[in-house]
């Protein structure tokens, strides 16, 4: 037994292999509460961008999410925004991370998938934090990401087998625009977009993880 399972044991009641609403719920309320973290932080930050170092504020087109989690701000002032953009992304990981071990679980998902979801999963989470610290930053977004890779294909391997069509679709969507990040920072080097292309990657990812929650409280149990 893996330490996420011994974990999932210890929530789940003795009557139940069904985690209650608080749990299932957990990471839509953290998904919300890190887009409110999210834009109250892109208020405090200073100013400063790849294509504007002297601009003043955050601009939605130009600035990155790693902007605000930076200590001084691109225009060299003292970053105000770290402290709740940290904050934010705390929630937003140990949100993620309650989805990556559940899922699994609430779908009875055999053995080795589980694991392959809730390991690769939370690894993923926690090595987000890299981001916090001095750690090369596309090392730490490259690690983390290829984590988060496999735990979503392991998403979408069962949601083709419970026939979700709607969610797997929206799912390879996402891993489109992944794919797009990818294709615009690494192969064309065309930063233009990039900031645009990051934040609707945000969203939509986290619209699929709500989604996806909320087809699980609805769903009744049933082995895949």
């Amino acid at each position: 037994m893996t330490i996420f399972s011994e974990l999932t044991q210890k929530i789940l009641t003795p009557q139940t292999t069904r985690p209650g609403k608080f749990w299932i719920f957990l990471p839509v309320v953290g998904c919300i509460l890190f887009i409110i973290l999210y834009v109250v932080a892109a208020f405090l930050y200073p100013g400063g961008s790849g294509t504007n170092k002297t601009s003043v504020g955050y601009n939605w087109m130009e600035n990155y999410w790693c902007n605000l989690l930076n200590k001084t701000a691109i225009n060299g002032q003292v970053n105000n925004a770290k402290p709740v953009a940290m904050t934010a992304m705390v929630i937003l990981c140990i949100s993620l991370s309650f989805f990556w071990m559940f899922f699994p679980v609430v779908l009875q998902l055999k053995k080795h998938h589980r694991n392959i979801i809730q390991m690769a999963g939370t690894a993923s989470m926690f090595a987000a934090f890299l981001l916090l610290t001095k750690v090369d930053h596309d090392l730490a977004v490259n690690f983390s990401s290829s984590l988060g890779l496999v735990a979503m294909l392991g998403v979408l391997v069962a949601l083709y087998q419970l026939k979700w069509n709607k969610l797997f679709a929206f799912g390879l969507f996402n891993l489109l625009l992944v794919a797009l990040n990818n294709y615009l920072y690494y192969i064309i080097s065309d930063l233009t977009y990039l900031p645009i292309v990051q934040k609707l990657t945000f969203l939509s990812f986290l619209f699929w993880i709500c989604c996806i929650e909320i087809k699980m409280d609805k769903k009744k149990i049933a082995n895949v």
